[in-house]
């Protein structure tokens, strides 16, 4: 349960989301860019760095949910 207190605090779901962010901005950046870049590892990075960000929203989500306000 420890665990799950640590996981749901507001700096948490925070960093997730800003590191999401730039993850997904880099996959975008290498995506576009018409260098010797494999599209390939371009999307993958790209879908890692949403999948982090939608993984911040569930943890913003359950936080809301788990509050005691």
């Amino acid at each position: 349960m420890d665990l799950l207190k640590s996981l749901l605090q507001r700096e948490v779901f925070i960093g997730c989301a800003i590191a999401g962010a730039i993850v997904a901005t880099i996959g975008s950046y290498m995506l576009n860019r018409q260098s010797g870049v494999n599209p390939r590892m371009s999307r993958f990075i790209l879908r890692t760095g949403y999948a982090i960000t939608w993984a911040s929203v569930a943890i913003f989500i359950a936080a809301g949910f788990m509050s005691n306000r």
